[in-house]
């Protein structure tokens, strides 16, 4: 690449990656985030957060927020980006006489599972509170082709999410017995292993669990630019780490609701649909790898926001694609309304191949180009003195269009 080259049209440098796959890479099933946000973004932020900055945690949940001007005056624009930390995981629904142990599939299909290795981490029966893990165990459900009937053989029908359970390898007499005295009990969360790595396509990356480290991941990032920059004077950011994402978005709905935020950008994977096998007669917006970050339209999406975002990635020339939202943005972008919180909001992301999987892969240009274009986006609301004033009276009005036609 030429030396003038955009950041988003280079390679991730080594560095930047790691942190990443760190991120990725941390324990934090639903309800248990606190490996993520406070074993590795909470360092991660205090490592380079100027004097004044502030990390604030909540009873309820393991969400972390970082604040870059605590104590601004009333009235100051305040942005909270949100990443969810909280990743899908499967879960102990019983043990049986043979030692296996049945697990449910939370957001994963059945079939996906098979055969890929995990990590169960319990609950010390002795110690409530204290958790050990146990590795090398792997997801199962019919035990071999020979024991499958002859729909399921020819592909024809497919894994229930009843049939799954976790294989332990154990032998001999009293399974059940050896897999009690282990201390794992019904409700212990169960996650896939496998850390991101660079993949075989140019600037690729493949592993289990973009969804959604990679949103925590931009948020961090664009907040490490900021420190590393010119302070932001009119502006308040929010880089927010949410629980709950993925049982209802409930981690986000508690921020919008304690800090109260003018603007909320939801930081979430989307999908790669022109890969995606079999969904041509579906007519979705043809998102790929590779043509920048995502900007979600419809939905609860502002209009105003939007067209800041994308001035700000024209003026920086970032790549961006459209999303087309329905009723609903499925992000943390729809925190505020639903929190009762009067706030602008939308949603950008990144598109992935294989979601809900042990191989989701995206394109390191495409998540640079968020993480700048959410640092632009702040920068130009700085620099324009931007206000929540502002937004209450920049709603387009259709009554007020500029008439087309034909050839013009």
């Amino acid at each position: 690449m030429s030396e003038n080259s955009h950041p988003w049209q280079q390679s991730m440098p080594e560095d930047q990656f790691t942190r990443m796959r760190d991120i990725l890479a941390a324990p934090s099933p639903v309800g248990l985030e606190a490996a993520m946000t406070e074993g590795v973004l909470a360092p991660m932020c205090e490592s380079f957060m100027p004097e004044g900055w502030k990390l604030h945690r909540f009873r309820g949940n393991a969400g972390v927020v970082l604040d870059t001007w605590p104590d601004a005056p009333e009235g100051t624009l305040t942005v909270m980006a949100i990443g969810h930390a909280d990743k899908i995981r499967m879960q102990v629904r019983s043990i049986g006489e043979d030692g296996k142990i049945w697990i449910n599939s939370d957001s994963f299909l059945p079939m996906t599972l098979i055969g890929h290795e995990v990590t169960l981490f319990s609950e010390d029966p002795d110690n409530p509170g204290s958790f050990r893990s146990l590795t090398g165990g792997t997801v199962e459900a019919l035990g071999a082709i020979h024991f499958a009937e002859p729909a399921m053989r020819d592909g024809s029908r497919g894994i229930k999410a009843n049939q799954l359970y976790l294989e332990l390898q154990l032998s001999g007499d009293d399974r059940k017995k050896q897999v009690e005295s282990l201390g794992i009990r019904s409700g212990d969360p169960l996650l896939l292993d496998r850390p991101i790595r660079r993949g075989f396509g140019p600037d690729s990356f493949v592993g289990a669990y973009l969804d959604n480290g990679l949103g925590c991941f931009v948020v961090e990032e664009a907040a490490r630019l900021i420190a590393a920059g010119d302070s932001l004077k009119n502006v308040r950011y929010l880089a927010a780490f949410a629980a709950y994402e993925e049982i209802g978005r409930f981690g986000s709905r508690v921020f919008a609701g304690e800090m109260k935020p003018d603007v909320i950008i939801g930081v979430d994977v989307n999908h790669d649909y022109d890969a995606a096998p079999g969904i041509g007669d579906r007519r979705y917006t043809p998102l790929k790898m590779s043509s920048g970050m995502t900007l979600s339209v419809g939905a609860i999406a502002t209009a105003s926001l939007n067209a800041m975002i994308q001035e700000a990635c024209k003026d920086q020339e970032i790549p961006f694609q459209v999303d087309v939202c329905g009723r609903d943005t499925g992000t943390d972008a729809m925190a505020g309304v639903l929190a009762s919180v009067d706030a602008a909001a939308t949603s950008i992301g990144f598109p992935i191949r294989n979601m809900h999987t042990i191989s989701e892969s995206a394109h390191t240009g495409d998540i640079l180009a968020a993480i700048h274009a959410l640092e632009a986006t702040l920068r130009r609301m700085d620099a324009q003195g931007y206000s929540a004033d502002d937004f209450r009276s920049s709603h387009p009005r259709l009554d007020q269009v500029t008439p087309v036609s034909h050839g013009q």
